[in-house]
């Protein structure tokens, strides 16, 4: 048994006020003694945030930082249990040139993948986070280059594709991860939602409403079965992690 967790961490230097960064991490803490995942996905992470999160997160490695990089970079970062071992990983931007920092051409921001394939007790799972951008074109184009680049990976591992995709379980990237219905996804080339409809809205803007739209998403594929899933919507320290609620997922080896 394993377990996942994702969360658009909301970039540090966002002028946020009262939700600002300074006041909104000293709530981890008491969410990571209440929520220990195998694994940890975050987007929007900067630096100084991630070297924070690498303090109080002392049972984990991770990956996924670029250094060096700009002072305003924003990281799609992988904490992994250090019962886990990394045996192969890779970054690269959603862009025709994934291989250095660029972007599509309608895409507002450049965005990245960060995968990681992990090693236990001869259990073997690929772990996926990435930032889609908001343009349609921009997503389906990022979702067929992920693709492209899973499918050099050993087909019998597992494979958990977590991350905030800015746009519901009815748009058209999210069919090419799963096949494009419900049906389809039984084919194990294809992704399953760890949620189920009707979906609670993942985007709050530190409203703590639930009545927005279900864009951060955990999907699955392989040898694995779905045990529970959960979107977070406690508050720590009277305060929401992030202007994004937290999604959990648990699985069992075996199909």
């Amino acid at each position: 048994m394993f377990s996942v967790l994702t969360l658009n961490l909301r970039f540090g230097l966002a002028d946020d006020g009262a939700n600002s960064w300074r006041y909104r991490k000293k709530g981890f803490q008491p969410f990571f003694e209440k929520y220990r995942t195998d694994f940890i996905d975050f987007q929007e992470a900067n630096d100084f945030q991630i070297d924070f999160l690498h303090n109080i997160l002392t049972e984990y490695n991770y990956i996924g930082k670029r250094s060096p990089s700009p002072s305003f970079w924003q990281n799609n970062v992988i904490f992994y249990q250090k019962n886990w071992h990394c045996i192969h990983h890779e970054h690269f931007f959603l862009s025709p040139t994934p291989s250095v920092p660029s972007r599509y051409r309608k895409s507002i921001w450049p965005r990245q993948c960060t995968i990681g394939m992990f090693k236990t007790d001869h259990r073997q799972v690929i772990c996926i986070n990435t930032h889609l951008d908001f343009d349609v074109s921009v997503q389906v184009k990022s979702a067929n280059l992920i693709l492209d680049r899973l499918s050099r990976l050993p087909e019998d591992a597992p494979v958990i594709l977590m991350g905030d995709f800015n746009t519901t379980p009815f748009s058209p990237c999210y069919n090419i991860f799963t096949g494009h219905d419900d049906t389809s996804s039984e084919n194990a080339g294809y992704f399953k939602n760890a949620f189920k409809k009707p979906f609670t809205g993942t985007h709050h803007e530190f409203t703590g409403n639930t009545d927005g739209d279900h864009i951060d998403w955990i999907l699955f594929r392989g040898k694995i079965t779905l045990k529970n899933s959960r979107v977070i919507q406690d508050t720590f320290k009277n305060m929401h992690l992030s202007d994004h609620f937290p999604l959990c997922a648990q699985f069992t080896w075996g199909a």
